[in-house]
C-alpha cells in the first residue's frame, strides 16, 4: 500500500462524523471535512460561548505576547491570562470573568489549545464551530440542520486536549466528554460515525454525572486549586445554551 493510500486512512473516510485530538487531528480532518467542531472546555470554547452569548465578537489567536498587537490592529480588546486580569482590564480566558466584564464589540481571546487550533483551522476556509458542554446539543442540531454529516459533507469533531510541561498533548476528560456530547447529537447523521467517533461517544454511557466528572477530573481540580472554581462550575453546565459560535472571516459570532 502506498504512502498516499495510507494517508487517507487517517482522515477516517466513509463516515459522516469523525473524531480526533489536538492540532494534528484538526489539520488532518480539516483537509477532508466540510465543518470542524473545536472543543476546549477549560476554558477556550466555554469562554467563546459565554462571550458570544453577550454579543461579543471573538477573535481566536495563538497564545503569546503578539495578541495585544493583533488586537490593536483589528480594533479589539485583548484578553489576558486569568491572573493578569485587573479591575481595569477584566477580560481574560476565564468564563466567569467574561460573564461580568463590560461588553465590548470585539475581543481577541488567545489560548494555547482551542484558540490556536481554531485560528489554524480558520485559515483553511473550513467552517469552525466552538462547542462546550453548555452548547453541545445545540451545536449538533445546527450542524444537522445545515446539511452536514453525510459522507460528502463530513463533520470533524476535535477535542483540543491540554498540554504536559514538555508541550506534548494531554488528552483530557472534559474535552472528551463534551466532544462525546456533540457526537451524541450527531449519532443519526446519514454518513454515520467513524469508529473513532463511536468509541469517543461510548464514554458518555459510563459517566452518569457529567458535571461531577468535570469537577473531579484533573483539569477541573487544577483550576479549583488555583482559585478558579467558578470557571469549572460554569463549564460544567450541560445543554444550557442555544448559542452556536461560528468562525467566519476570523471571528466567532452567533451562527
Amino acid at each position: 500500500m502506498t504512502d498516499a493510500l495510507v494517508g487517507t486512512v487517517y482522515a477516517q473516510p466513509g463516515s459522516g462524523a469523525r473524531f480526533d485530538w489536538g492540532l494534528g487531528g484538526a489539520t488532518e480532518l480539516g483537509r477532508v471535512c466540510s465543518a470542524l467542531v473545536v472543543v476546549d472546555v477549560l476554558s477556550f470554547t466555554t469562554s467563546v460561548e459565554v462571550a458570544v452569548s453577550r454579543g461579543i465578537r471573538v477573535y481566536p489567536f495563538p497564545w503569546g505576547a503578539q495578541a495585544a498587537e493583533y488586537a490593536r490592529r483589528v480594533g479589539a480588546v485583548a484578553a489576558v491570562g486569568r491572573r493578569a486580569a485587573t479591575p481595569e482590564h477584566p477580560w481574560s480566558l476565564s468564563p466567569a470573568a467574561l460573564r461580568t466584564a463590560p461588553v465590548v464589540s470585539d475581543l481577541v481571546l488567545p489560548s494555547p489549545n482551542g484558540s490556536t487550533i481554531s485560528a489554524a483551522a480558520s485559515a483553511s476556509g473550513v467552517p469552525v464551530v466552538a462547542a462546550c458542554l453548555r452548547n453541545a446539543p445545540a451545536v449538533g442540531r445546527w450542524l444537522i440542520d445545515q446539511g452536514y454529516g453525510t459522507t460528502s459533507r463530513p463533520i470533524g469533531v476535535i477535542a483540543a486536549g491540554e498540554r504536559w510541561p514538555d508541550g506534548t498533548i494531554r488528552p483530557c476528560v472534559e474535552d472528551h466528554l463534551a466532544a462525546a456530547l456533540v457526537l451524541d447529537a450527531l449519532a443519526t447523521v446519514p454518513g454515520g460515525l467513524s469508529v473513532e467517533a463511536a468509541v469517543a461517544l461510548a464514554a458518555l454511557s459510563s459517566v452518569p454525572d457529567l458535571p461531577a466528572a468535570i469537577r473531579g477530573c484533573v483539569s477541573g481540580r487544577e483550576l479549583d486549586y488555583r482559585g478558579f472554581g467558578e470557571d469549572v462550575e460554569i463549564a460544567a453546565q450541560v445543554g444550557v445554551s442555544q448559542v452556536v459560535p461560528l468562525l467566519r472571516d476570523g471571528v466567532f459570532t452567533a451562527a
